[in-house]
């Protein structure tokens, strides 16, 4: 019988649409006099009526329902896709005619048609339209499984759906249509909901997860609840991963914008789902203070914190969007899509570094630069520490640099982008930001300044480049291992968009100086992160219990300059602000003039390339500084003796280094 079906489906398929079609309305004129005279035979409870009325009536109350049914849409609907809209309005449109017939009927006064049989044709005319399309979906889409070669025919998966509500109810129904999705339960939270029936599947409390997914062999869970609280998904997630199954979930609700769901909408769980934090909507006073109808300049603007600004930024109307970026395609990639998404907002894209005082000061010249967001700087721990001087010179340069070109243009606004690797730093990537940190509070109170000078200090973010989560993706997809600097490693982790609205927000806070720092939540350890993304790509650790696991974890030992955990705040001097998610830090800072004597030093030394004086001169400047290299060894000792006979020596002189001219004011 599914031979004959299949090749039947086979055969429907050959034809065109408008043989399809023409198909359909000579089976409907063959169906619906029938319907009309079962209707005539159950009025009666015999033959009689039917005898007495002849052929006539039932074949011109079918030719009168076929323009009906084609204007209501019947026809045009492609039959496999088929849904109740469809069918309901096709019904409304028959009920509309068959009254309409009754009382041109009744007003005319023939006995030429059987009045007292058109309702029951109604009836009995909808349920033929009904059964008779869901009988050839039905057939068609079981008839593509059949159709399959048998080798390549792969069972269904068997889904259940955790939430019993509207959008469960949705995707249930869209599954319906897949031949490789199967929905055979729900679960819910909802006790009075435990052993009932919906969408024809029966529901299950979540305490019977466990259970089900054995008994009814369910491959995987789709969270159908667009409003479930990340706390909540976070915790089911969690919870699923534990029983073996492929966990997916449909998009929240504001991602979820027209509220229609398909198979389409269902998307892996992400890393981003599991923070198990809110995000807390912007407020659009102050994000739009430093942005809207303001020029905006971004440095690092093709980075991942800097792309991200541009793009939140290009929401806001900007009167111009200026880029500055040192890497030719990044700022070319940023470029391309900013002007695809929005072909309105005008744009200048300027390649240069930070350190060059001539291109930053290029890019602002004419240009009454309202706002700068400085997010420019090397960040990776590892490859700064190999190359101290290009990092020095980069994010302390780079940072002054910016900082004296806006004082010169006289820009309102400017923003320090830096990270809680500069609290308590113990690489120089991280003190070479509190560096930066210290130069932009002391540009902040320069006499006569213009200029609004902050910072934004804020921890790891999902996805950037210098994030763990890309590197474990692809240490997962290599067959593993995953290799983690030590087990009891913490970062705190925030999504890059709402790392980037809340620095918007933070800058149009700023009164000149403050250090802001963002509510990141709750610490993750890695080595549980790590564990995580084993069990969302439906893998297992390899463990010494579980030899025949996926995937391994690999404790390599921390790199140099790691810490096992990371600070935001330096001091205790933190005040809230008018946002729930910013505090406001006031923090120690260095008079300008003596900052400026050690940064030239500073400099010096890293022309000199000497990595240890470097380190020492560092520690001088953030004395929190807590390098991984010892300054007590025998080398370091000799360090700080020849260093501070160099600065006794300048002292008796006079002379002391100065910083370069080409980033003092002009």
């Amino acid at each position: 019988m599914k031979r004959i079906l299949a090749l039947g489906t086979q055969l429907f398929d050959v034809f065109s649409r408008r043989q399809k079609i023409a198909l359909m309305i000579a089976a409907d004129l063959v169906a619906l006099p029938l319907c009309f005279a079962l209707a005539l035979l159950l009025r009666a409870g015999s033959s009689e009526l039917i005898h007495q009325y002849g052929l006539v009536p039932p074949l011109v109350i079918a030719a009168c329902t076929i323009p009906v049914f084609s204007l209501s849409g019947l026809y045009r609907t492609v039959v496999r896709y088929i849904d109740l809209k469809v069918l309901w309005v096709s019904g409304a449109s028959l009920a509309c005619l068959v009254g309409l017939t009754y009382g041109l009927s009744y007003l005319v006064n023939t006995s030429g048609l059987p009045r007292a049989g058109l309702l029951i044709y109604w009836f009995i005319a909808f349920a033929y339209v009904v059964i008779s399309r869901f009988l050839i979906r039905s057939t068609v889409q079981h008839s593509q499984q059949w159709n399959q070669p048998k080798g390549s025919r792969r069972p269904a998966r068997r889904v259940a759906i955790f939430g019993a509500g509207d959008a469960g109810f949705q995707l249930a129904s869209a599954m319906r249509a897949s031949i490789d999705h199967q929905a055979v339960c729900f679960f819910d939270d909802d006790r009075s909901l435990d052993n009932h029936t919906f969408a024809d599947l029966p529901v299950h409390h979540s305490s019977q997860m466990r259970e089900q997914i054995e008994q009814l062999a369910i491959n995987e869970v789709v969270l159908a609840m667009p409003a479930l609280s990340p706390e909540r998904r976070k915790r089911i997630v969690d919870r699923l991963h534990r029983y073996a199954v492929s966990v997916r979930t449909l998009p929240t609700l504001l991602e979820l914008v027209d509220g229609k769901i398909t198979m389409q909408s269902i998307r892996d769980v992400k890393v981003e789902d599991l923070l198990g934090r809110a995000v807390v909507p912007p407020r659009e006073a102050l994000f739009a203070k430093c942005t809207h109808r303001k020029v905006v300049m971004v440095t690092g603007a093709g980075g991942s914190i800097g792309s991200e600004l541009c793009r939140q930024i290009a929401t806001q109307q900007p009167r111009r969007l200026i880029l500055f970026d040192h890497s030719e395609l990044a700022l070319y990639k940023v470029e391309q899509e900013l002007r695809g998404a929005f072909p309105e907002l005008p744009l200048l894209a300027r390649i240069g570094s930070v350190c060059d005082a001539s291109a930053v000061a290029a890019a602002m010249q004419g240009q009454q630069v309202d706002t700068v967001y400085h997010a420019a700087a090397y960040k990776h721990v590892p490859l700064v520490e190999d190359n101290m001087p290009e990092g020095i010179r980069n994010n302390v340069l780079g940072s002054m640099t910016v900082a004296n070109m806006a004082d010169r243009f006289g820009v309102q606004t400017c923003v320090l982008i830096s990270t809680d690797k500069a609290v308590r730093p113990t690489n120089v990537m991280g003190a070479s930001k509190r560096i930066a940190e210290l130069s932009f509070q002391a540009a902040a109170v320069r006499p006569n300044t213009r200029t609004v000078f902050s910072m934004v200090r804020f921890g790891n973010v999902l996805g950037s480049s210098g994030s763990v989560v890309p590197l474990f993706r692809q240490q997962i997809e290599a067959g593993g291992p995953i290799t983690i600097t030590h087990p009891d490693v913490i970062r705190f982790f925030m999504l890059i968009p709402e790392a980037a609205q809340l620095v918007i927000q933070a800058g149009a806070m700023a009164q000149g100086g403050e250090v802001f720092v963002l509510d990141m939540g709750h610490p993750v350890r890695i080595i549980d992160l790590a564990r995580t993304m084993i069990e969302m790509c439906g893998l297992a650790e390899r463990t010494r219990k579980n030899p025949n696991g996926d995937i391994e974890i690999k404790i390599v030992g921390l790199r140099p300059g790691e810490k096992l955990y990371e600070e935001l705040l330096i001091g205790g001097n933190v005040t809230p602000s008018e946002h729930e998610r910013i505090m406001c830090s006031h923090e120690p800072s260095l008079e300008e003039a003596v900052l400026q004597e050690r940064l030239g030093r500073l400099y010096a030394a890293c022309e000199a390339r000497d990595e240890l004086k470097i380190q020492m001169l560092v520690q001088e400047i953030v004395p929190e500084y807590a390098p991984y290299t010892s300054l007590d060894s025998p080398e370091g000792k000799a360090a700080r003796a020849r260093a501070a006979q160099e600065l006794e020596d300048a002292r008796k002189l006079r002379h002391l280094y100065v910083v370069p001219a080409q980033v003092g004011t002009q």
